[in-house]
């Protein structure tokens, strides 16, 4: 602490040391900058606010929502300090009376573009803010400027929603009628490609996409039709055998009444019934009636033969004949329709290993042609929605547009600051010298204080002798303090002379 103390000292010391050239340099710096604070011309800013109202219930039935608008707005918003438009304010005002070439167009543009502001605030309100600084006009000029400035944005932002929708979207129309004409001659190029190549190849049509979707049907088609025929085949075999089983006549018992002949008939025809049936040899009223007709067999032949019996014709054993010929029809018929389908297989194979690259123009011709229809319905469905919209913002527009705080000649100068200006560098100065004081103390080679020393060297001081002054000294020494002091005082007092200059200025404009 002692240690931090003592530099303290030794840095004030060394500043009231050379006090002399610290408040020169204070005073040149402060007259400077003044000087350049007084030449900064007073830069004037002129404000409005404009309402836009968005709401309308047609609009939002086609398409036309708020969120929509908005998005146009704030695109209107964003582009009002396009080069274009600062292009138009600079010819309308004062500010193109000097501009003569497009460089100076140029620098104007990008100078003008600085001086404008455009912010939103809330959903619906604007601010324009437009300022006026130019040093080759006066105060009442810039002011008059800058208001003119803001008057033209609004009107540039009032043409840009109400009338310069209509423009755009006449220009919107025929650019989209333009390219549906390309569009259009494209597609019918395109189709009379397809048609040629479909009348040249007629099994690639579709390209390989479809020849692969055919092979995939195709194949599909022929496992289910040999699932039906192994189906069929295996009703026709049972079928088969119940008509190897079944006799073709039986016999009928004579006048003389019924025998074992005829009751052997009759469980015979029973048998063949169930077995047309499609009952099985498995089944318990096939192995019942099985049995049956054994044992009936076995007493005919035991009785012998009787004199009255005749035989006909077994109506199962025909209605089996006629049920297996008709299963062996099926039968062929599904094989004649897998035959059928193995060779398209083999014949769309053979086309795609045959032709391969006919394959892939049929699928690059089709593929373009696909493509083109789309983009076509698509412009036709754009146009057709943009010309809706056209009428729609043409005869009721949603835009509510109104200027709440006109534009008005402002009568203080907004920027720049002088009363802050003036008093930075007033401190910019006496930290000037000061710091310019210290500076010069730590590149000499004297010594403010005996502890100094003592860490310079490492040698112990033994004592210090004090400055005395004789009365004639001691009143030298006043009469430069009290110069100094004049010194001091005298640029206070001319920052106090300024900043009444300044508030008079202001109070005087207002």
């Amino acid at each position: 602490m002692n240690h931090l103390l003592e530099e303290m000292r030794a840095g004030l010391w060394a500043v009231w040391n050379r006090r002399w050239l610290a408040l020169g340099i204070a005073w040149g710096v402060c007259l400077l900058g003044w000087l350049v604070i007084a030449l900064i011309p007073n830069t004037y800013e002129s404000e409005a606010r404009i309402f836009v109202q968005l709401d309308d219930v047609l609009a939002e039935q086609i398409g036309i929502g708020a969120n929509a608008r908005e998005r146009d707005i704030d695109r209107i918003r964003q582009t009002l300090v396009s080069s274009v438009n600062l292009e138009t304010v600079i010819r309308s005002t004062r500010i193109g009376d000097g501009v003569s070439s497009p460089g100076d167009m140029e620098a104007a543009i990008a100078r003008l573009e600085k001086d404008i502001q455009v912010v939103s605030e809330g959903e619906n309100i604007f601010e324009i803010a437009a300022q006026s600084g130019r040093g080759d006009l006066s105060d009442s000029e810039n002011a008059q400027l800058a208001n003119t400035i803001a008057q033209r944005m609004i009107d540039i932002f009032r043409e840009e929603n109400l009338g310069g929708a209509r423009g755009e979207m006449s220009s919107s129309i025929e650019f989209l009628n333009e390219q549906l004409a390309n569009r259009e001659a494209e597609l019918e190029a395109a189709e009379e490609r397809r048609l040629a190549f479909e009348a040249q190849h007629p099994d690639l049509i579709g390209g390989a996409q479809n020849i692969a979707t055919q092979m995939s049907a195709t194949r599909a088609e022929l496992r289910s039709v040999e699932s039906d025929l192994a189906a069929a085949q295996a009703a026709a075999a049972s079928l088969e055998g119940q008509l190897a089983s079944t006799p073709r006549s039986i016999t009928i018992p004579g006048t003389g009444g019924g025998g074992p002949q005829a009751t052997l008939a009759q469980a015979e025809a029973n048998l063949s019934a169930m077995r047309a049936r499609g009952l099985t040899d498995e089944h318990p009223d096939v192995i019942a009636a099985t049995r049956t007709v054994a044992s009936l067999r076995e007493r005919a032949q035991a009785a012998g033969g009787g004199s009255g019996a005749a035989s006909m014709p077994n109506p199962a054993y025909s209605s089996l004949q006629s049920m297996t010929g008709e299963r062996q029809s099926n039968v062929m018929s599904l094989q004649s329709r897998a035959a059928a389908l193995r060779a398209e297989i083999a014949s769309i194979n053979a086309s795609q290993a045959r032709e391969p690259g006919v394959a892939a123009e049929a699928q690059r011709i089709s593929r373009d042609y696909e493509v083109l229809r789309e983009q076509y319905d698509e412009l036709l469905q754009d146009r057709e929605e943009l010309r809706l919209r056209g009428q729609v913002e043409n005869e009721r527009s949603a835009v509510q547009f109104e200027v709440v705080d006109p534009p008005t000649t402002p009568r203080v100068p907004a920027a720049p600051n002088r009363a802050l200006l003036l008093f930075g560098v007033l401190i910019l100065g006496l930290g000037a010298g000061v710091g310019t004081a210290f500076a010069l103390s730590k590149l000499g080679s004297t010594f403010a204080t005996a502890g100094q020393m003592e860490r310079t060297f490492g040698l112990p001081v033994i004592g210090t002798i004090t400055h005395t002054f004789t009365e004639a000294g001691r009143e030298l020494r006043r009469q430069r303090f009290k110069y100094f002091a004049a010194g001091v005082g005298g640029l206070g007092v001319l920052f106090v002379v300024l900043m009444g200059v300044e508030i008079v200025q202001r109070s005087t404009m207002a």
